[in-house]
């Protein structure tokens, strides 16, 4: 529905008085490629479609925002995104088919633990002598209360949410003292840095485009980067906060450790959208529970050509990546090692998983090697 306002607007013929002009337009059921095998496309059926099509949470969002990204680009594996806390409820005929599919064997009427206790993790150093881990990377997403989640945030909020959040990392200390750089604004020089360093985060893809994250590109976005480079917090990426711990080496108990040091103040300060069922909320339902990625760049050629390798991987709940991002590939036997599951588990146990499955590929790379 969209409500167009006219002026007085005098021509050579015509004279048009202030009026009101309401046009609607009908919402039609999806047409789909013959390849698309997104979760939405296989849990839109026409019932559901029908009776969800007039649905709108109390911040506008519809159906069609919601499935907008998945029905642009149908080669999506999953194909929606949340534009705000109310949609997991009012959307819920579709959403939590596609969470208990992502995250297999937790239902949406569970209870989702939480325990980001550093005291709880039992993961000493499985690579003291750092020859086969590279480098560990903790990350959570997070979301603001009393906001839209990223895809519904208008300019202005997006701009709050930028500066409550700076306004709390700028008063930490320790080693988690650092600097804001902003995007808006940032000069050639500061912005090589951060390329240099890995860290500065690009203009979403075309999927996070057509969800709407992307508008008002670079507005009310930046990089908080600790003095020592091993914290840092992207801020209204594809979600508000990307909350990063990570340092060289294998000690994973120091980056989560860092890790929930800030993530802890930071919720005591902002509080952060948060359903007994889902864990934390975000943009996307991959990322519900924790919204934890715990990660190890390890360098393992021959476990990775083992015929158990992908056993392994499942039989440990951790996933083997390229190491520059999904569906890459391996370079010099180097990859990334992540848990697979966050919603039904606590933070400390989606890095005790991944901490796993990393001392068990160790042992197959060393005994491979003898």
């Amino acid at each position: 529905v969209v409500n167009i306002t006219t002026r007085s607007v005098n021509l050579s013929l015509f004279s048009f008085s202030c009026r009101r002009i309401r046009l609607v337009f009908k919402m039609e059921f999806p047409t789909w490629t013959e390849k698309c095998d997104s979760a939405l496309r296989r849990n839109l059926t026409q019932e559901i479609f029908d009776k969800l099509k007039d649905t709108k949470t109390a911040r506008g969002t519809t159906l069609k925002d919601i499935i907008n990204s998945g029905v642009v680009n149908q080669d999506s594996s999953i194909g929606v995104y949340l534009g705000d806390e109310e949609s997991y409820s009012a959307f819920s005929a579709l959403i939590n088919p596609i969470i208990e599919g992502y995250h297999q064997g937790y239902k949406v009427t569970d209870t989702h633990p939480a325990d980001f206790d550093p005291s709880h993790l039992d993961a000493p150093n499985p690579d003291a002598d750092a020859k086969y881990i590279i480098s560990t990377r903790i990350r959570v997403a997070r979301n603001l209360k009393g906001y839209g989640l990223t895809p519904t945030l208008t300019k202005e909020e997006r701009t709050e949410v930028e500066k409550k959040v700076v306004g709390v990392l700028e008063g930490l200390g320790g080693d988690l003292t650092g600097k804001y750089y902003p995007l808006t604004g940032m000069d050639d020089a500061t912005a090589q840095q951060l390329i240099d360093d890995h860290f500065l985060f690009k203009k979403g893809d075309r999927f996070l485009e057509a969800a709407g994250i992307n508008r008002e590109w670079p507005e009310g976005r930046g990089i908080f980067r600790n003095d020592n480079k091993t914290f840092l917090v992207w801020i209204n990426e594809e979600d508000q906060l990307r909350i990063i711990s990570m340092q060289k080496g294998g000690d994973m108990g120091a980056v989560f450790s860092r890790l929930a040091t800030a993530v802890n103040e930071l919720s005591d300060k902002l509080g952060f959208q948060y359903s007994s069922n889902l864990g934390y909320l975000s943009s996307c339902p991959t990322n519900l529970g924790t919204g934890m990625r715990a990660s190890v760049h390890i360098r393992i050629p021959n476990a990775s050509a083992h015929a158990d390798f992908k056993k392994i991987c499942d039989d440990n709940q951790i996933q083997a990546r390229g190491i520059h991002g999904e569906h890459s590939e391996s370079a010099g036997g180097v990859y990334d090692i992540s848990n697979k599951r966050r919603l039904g588990q606590s933070e400390v146990q989606c890095v005790q998983d991944m901490h796993k499955g990393v001392v068990k590929l160790i042992e197959l790379e060393k005994s491979l090697e003898k």
